[in-house]
């Protein structure tokens, strides 16, 4: 396990390319084909960016999400080209500092689909709410007498809205994500999300680690035939996206031994925060907690070590 914390947090990127700012990553547009995503330290919670960022977080997101982008790309097609590794980028128009390694990756462009595409395969989290409140999580009816935590027979596709930095996603029906991108994309979508959850479900049990459920994002790109079709982009089961639980902890009715974001809403919880803008500073010890807890997850599913500069 890495110990120690690195100095080199990188809370927002300065690169002199076009940019467009999501809550955590940063896009350029490199050409007309090509875009640079740059994964800052900056964390999110209650869809509020936090003051202050997380050591290494971006890096273990982005060599995280690569690692399943390339073992998955025979069931789903992704965007990506190759994580930047080193300074020495010739391919690209301007040069990249060593804060950048390890911690952006080039990828082709596609057209954002504005669904998120979430895969649940245990009750938990909003879905764990909302079936105490109606028995249903997005529109789709669940047995009675389900606990928390508790599998379901089946994973379940159940999109969100995806709204802009500062505002909430809101879960939705499948029918209400057809009437917002068309039945053939959502069709898609919602195949190609259950089929990559299945396969990460599987490997992961391999590493001792439950994911409960994640969250996908899609795009629009022109294959090899001509024809458009749903591609995987943004990230792919990180501890950002996804619930990891300790398998050999997990019971279900209770509440898990957590491998993701989910320590940080714990404590936050805890801060009598109204989750509106702004949040409140992260302390040192759940920062250091919450690295270690993604270093871990990392770590045990890739078996590799994190790129650094």
């Amino acid at each position: 396990m890495t110990t120690g914390t690195p100095s080199d947090i990188l809370m927002e990127s300065q690169l002199d390319l076009p940019r467009r700012q999501g809550k955590v990553r940063e896009i350029y547009e490199v050409d007309a084909d090509r875009l640079l995503i740059v994964t800052t330290d900056r964390v999110s919670a209650f869809d509020v960016v936090l003051p202050n960022g997380i050591a290494d977080k971006g890096r273990v997101l982005t060599q995280m999400s690569a690692f399943w982008f390339e073992r998955t790309k025979g069931i789903v097609p992704n965007h990506l080209i190759r994580v930047i590794d080193s300074t020495a980028n010739p391919d690209l128009p301007i040069a990249l500092g060593p804060e950048y390694v390890g911690r952006s990756m080039l990828v082709r462009r596609a057209q954002p689909v504005l669904i998120e595409a979430v895969v649940r395969g245990y009750l938990a989290g909003s879905g764990w709410k909302d079936y105490q409140q109606t028995g249903e999580v997005c529109g789709i009816r669940l047995p009675a007498g389900m606990q928390e935590s508790e599998p379901f027979p089946q994973p379940i596709f159940t999109p969100a809205t995806k709204a802009p930095v500062g505002e909430h996603d809101e879960n939705i029906s499948y029918q209400q994500a057809v009437e917002l991108v068309g039945e053939e994309v959502a069709n898609a979508i919602k195949v190609r999300s259950i089929a990559l959850y299945v396969y990460g479900l599987e490997k992961a049990r391999q590493q001792g680690f439950v994911i409960a459920d994640t969250k996908f994002e899609f795009g629009l790109a022109t294959n090899e035939e001509g024809e458009e079709e749903a591609i995987l982009i943004d990230e792919a089961l990180t501890p950002d996206s996804s619930r990891f639980w300790n398998a050999s902890t997990y019971r279900s009715g209770e509440h898990q031994e957590a491998f993701d974001k989910q320590a940080l809403r714990d404590w936050l919880e805890t801060t009598g925060w109204n989750k509106e803008a702004p949040g409140p500073s992260i302390p040192e010890a759940v920062r250091e907690d919450l690295r270690q807890r993604y270093l871990e997850a990392f770590e045990r599913i890739t078996g590799r070590e994190l790129i650094r500069p």
